[in-house]
């Protein structure tokens, strides 16, 4: 399934609660704002790797300038009936040819609730269907929840360490069926060795 970053996707949450997960447009940054003031400060450490209380404008920049292609971004909003506050972003920043960078941030009071996993899933997609297969993140050595979300959504490659901080390369994990896919293309000859996930 190819996910188109224009539409919308509605998430279930539970105890019946809906969220709607879209493509964060250009200049938002009203948005990126209200969800920084949600964010606790050890969440803002752990995404940013830094103890800021104020989101500098570099970084709001970076965040809010996309493009479609080389950086874009999914925010995960509640649904309008319960105001339309963003609860998550994930965001994706082209490194090279075959990579792209993801970073991932779900509102403390949001989490583990399937927010953070819909939104890893669906900037996988994206970024697949923008050609790059292969994945960068970096994790600071006390973050409890990426590791297990890694596990969920992708298949490690290599971690690098360097000062406290992992450097984690990742494909996307594949379905069952989408691996059989890929074995029956391969045996075709119509799968390069390049393009399979590992």
């Amino acid at each position: 399934m190819n996910f188109d970053t224009r539409e919308t996707a509605r998430l279930t949450l539970p105890g019946g609660r809906y969220v709607h997960i879209r493509a964060l447009r250009s200049g938002e940054d009203s948005v990126v704002r209200k969800l920084f003031a949600r964010l606790g400060p050890r969440t803002r450490y752990l995404r940013f790797h830094t103890p800021t209380t104020i989101l500098p404008e570099s970084l709001l920049r970076t965040l809010t300038e996309v493009d479609d292609f080389r950086r874009f971004a999914l925010v995960a909003e509640l649904d309008d009936t319960n105001s339309g506050d963003a609860v998550g972003l994930g965001n994706v920043a082209v490194r090279d040819d075959r990579r792209a960078e993801i970073g991932l941030v779900v509102a403390d009071v949001w989490q583990r609730r399937g927010i953070g996993a819909a939104l890893a899933v669906r900037l996988l997609q994206a970024a697949e269907v923008r050609g790059h297969v292969r994945f960068v993140t970096h994790e600071l050595w006390d973050n409890p929840a990426l590791r297990p979300l890694l596990r969920r959504v992708g298949d490690v490659v290599s971690i690098e360490m360097c000062s406290g901080v992992s450097e984690i390369t990742f494909v996307r994990r594949r379905s069952p069926e989408e691996r059989a896919y890929e074995r029956i293309l391969a045996a075709k000859g119509g799968l390069r060795s390049d393009d399979r996930a590992l």
